[in-house]
């Protein structure tokens, strides 16, 4: 009887599914994904059924197209192998790719719902692009159709302005992490205006870097605005919705980014030309009224002018000397009549005719009845000139006056 050991069975194990299963085709859904940093990918793929370990060498990741995430569904291409010391099987995975473009797009909107909920795309939050940066800072291949066309458009409209490139991969395994990097790096040497990110065209497998959440984020946490130029005028991203502006093209994005100097030369000219026309019209306005004004009587007969005025002059004068003179006479009159009034409400002008004042005493009550009197009461007696006092005999109050 053959008695195996442990080693000896998964070797025999090994031997038989390395040699039958060398190449195949796997399709299933990411439930983790683990990016070591020893480079390698492990994850599993799961169907309804069962589960399957999965590894991803360093060397194969640069095949990638898009970073795989948890609940993407994946089509597999490896082999299987044997992990002798775990005693377990598991695919070695060559290739990646998302099951069919309508994965991709699936994908594409659960990303594109879960920022959009946090407010990465939020009006709000765009910066406004400057008008005229004169350093531009640009994300993107240092080798691609992208980088040439940004800079043959920028110099043919402004070759004053600089451009400053940091060199990211833009597809692939890596790629978003890099162009993550590219931003944050211009952030923290804050010399540039505005920055630039994107790349040519492409399928959606080449341009999924620019649909990861971590590039999405950087443009989003950018102090500096940010012009996404992603593919061609069909092609969109995640990184458009979130930059400041979203250009069609490379091309489109260095219009939009680079003022045209000769416009603005031409612009310059207009605006000189329409000053130097306001400026002579309104010089010849004054000229005008110059010459109006040599014609007229001011400069021709100044002196006759000035006597005019003064005759003037004396003439409000002596309408002012006349006017204030019947108005002091007015014044002068009512005084007068005033005065009148006064003599005649006088108490002592009524004494004067022969009249008297009785004061009662000690109250100095004035008395105009007789009947507030009694035998015995002491009064003074106010004349016109001077004045008695005395003691009271008799009084009558039935006595009419004279």
């Amino acid at each position: 009887m053959k008695v195996y050991n442990v080693g000896e069975i998964t070797r025999i194990i090994k031997s038989i599914l390395e040699d039958n299963l060398s190449s195949l085709w796997v399709e299933g859904e990411i439930s983790e994904y683990t990016r070591h940093k020893s480079g390698h990918h492990y994850f599993t793929l799961k169907d309804s059924e069962s589960v399957l370990s999965c590894v991803m060498w360093r060397g194969m990741t640069n095949s990638l197209a898009f970073t795989p995430q948890p609940g993407m569904k994946v089509i597999v291409q490896g082999r299987i192998t044997v992990f002798e010391k775990g005693g377990r099987y598991q695919l070695e995975a060559r290739t990646i790719q998302l099951s069919g473009e309508g994965e991709l797009m699936a994908a594409f909107e659960r990303m594109k719902a879960k920022l959009a909920e946090e407010g990465l795309f939020a009006v709000e939050h765009k910066k406004p692009i400057p008008r005229f940066p004169w350093k531009i800072g640009l994300v993107t291949s240092p080798t691609g159709a992208a980088i040439r066309d940004l800079v043959s458009v920028a110099n043919r409209r402004n070759p004053a302005v600089e451009l400053f490139i940091y060199p990211a991969r833009v597809q692939g395994d890596g790629a978003a992490e890099e162009i993550k990097r590219g931003i944050e790096a211009f952030n923290r040497w804050g010399e540039v205006d505005l920055l630039i990110v994107g790349r040519g065209g492409g399928s959606i497998e080449d341009l999924w870097c620019f649909n990861e959440e971590i590039v999405a984020r950087a443009i989003y946490n950018s102090e500096i605005p940010v012009i996404s130029a992603v593919g061609h005028e069909v092609d969109f991203s995640i990184a458009d919705l979130s930059a400041d502006l979203r250009a069609p093209t490379p091309s489109a994005a260095a219009e939009l980014a680079v003022a045209d100097a000769g416009e603005l030369l031409r612009d310059l000219l207009d605006a000189k030309n329409r000053m130097l026309y306001l400026l002579e019209s309104r010089i010849q306005r004054f000229r005008e009224r110059i010459d109006w004004a040599k014609r007229s009587r001011a400069f021709s007969r100044p002196l006759d002018l000035l006597r005019e005025y003064s005759q003037r002059l004396d003439e409000m004068r002596r309408r002012m000397e006349t006017g204030e003179t019947t108005r002091l006479e007015r014044i002068g009159d009512r005084l007068i009549s005033s005065r009148s009034s006064l003599n005649a409400l006088n108490p002592l002008s009524i004494l004067k005719r022969g009249y008297s004042i009785v004061r009662r005493q000690p109250d100095s009550k004035v008395i105009s009845d007789a009947g507030d009197l009694a035998k015995g009461d002491k009064v003074n007696i106010t004349f016109h000139r001077g004045a008695a006092s005395g003691k009271i005999e008799r009084a009558e109050a039935n006595v009419l006056p004279l």
